[in-house]
């Protein structure tokens, strides 16, 4: 085993407020991203992840305010990801007071993004979100997944895999990968998907999309996820993380 796995809450923020749906749809209010954050910090999170889902960049200001005022009062990493789309966008979260940033879209629109990025400001301060689906209807790949965009409502046709193999080339430092099949639905991660992944990269992959029971948690680390990340059942104290990292030990995950 590597280092400890972390356990990561995800808040999505929509112009300053937490929100939370089923597969990006259906989104109920979850609170102030600050005082959850807070609480998280104190519960026990290794980092937090912001995912700005706000559809207008006229709210980017709130954005940044939401950034600045958690990284004044929380102690753990901060990822900032949504709308992510140039060096200047990663160079302004971080002087917020994010340590690291996601990027999705832009990268798939434009590769090189990621080179640019991470030759600026280190490997360390990228993320690449991977939203990845199991092929339906007409579209195929080799490994049976594929990169979506627009919260998984569009289909790229991009092997998942292949793509998370070359972003790594490309300089990522980390890859966020949501299974867009399993996201909100609190029925586990997509442990095939993680274990391809696993097996063509090298760089940290955090899990998301699906964590339901503390077993899940266990799950995903067994098959190769060096985070686990979680929205639905932090928000809604359906599991604290405490309970969480306390049901990992005792399965014998090195968690921090």
């Amino acid at each position: 085993m590597g280092a400890a796995v972390r356990v990561i809450p995800c808040l999505d923020v929509d112009a300053g407020r937490v929100v939370k749906g089923v597969n990006f749809v259906d989104l109920r209010d979850a609170g102030d991203p600050v005082e959850l954050a807070q609480a998280y910090g104190s519960e026990g999170a290794d980092e937090l992840t912001f995912l700005d889902v706000t559809a207008s960049s006229g709210d980017r200001a709130t954005t940044y305010d939401v950034v600045g005022r958690t990284a004044d009062q929380v102690f753990v990493p901060l990822t900032v990801g949504g709308g992510v789309r140039s060096p200047e966008d990663v160079d302004r979260l971080l002087r917020a007071g994010a340590d690291k940033v996601g990027v999705n879209t832009a990268a798939i629109a434009r590769p090189e993004l990621i080179n640019e990025i991470s030759s600026r400001f280190g490997a360390q301060v990228l993320v690449l979100s991977v939203d990845a689906r199991r092929c339906q209807g007409e579209s195929t790949t080799e490994s049976g997944f594929e990169v979506t965009t627009h919260g998984g409502r569009r289909g790229t046709g991009i092997d998942a895999v292949e793509w998370a193999a070359q972003v790594q080339d490309l300089g990522a430092g980390e890859i966020l990968l949501n299974s867009m099949d399993a996201d909100g639905t609190t029925s586990g991660f997509d442990l095939e998907m993680l274990e391809q992944v696993r097996s063509r990269v090298t760089i940290p992959v955090i899990a998301s999309g699906g964590a339901g029971r503390p077993q899940d948690f266990v799950d995903a680390a067994r098959a190769g996820a060096d985070a686990v990340l979680a929205a639905s059942v932090f928000h809604f104290g359906t599991l604290k993380i405490s309970e969480v990292k306390d049901y990992m030990r005792t399965r014998g995950i090195d968690v921090r």
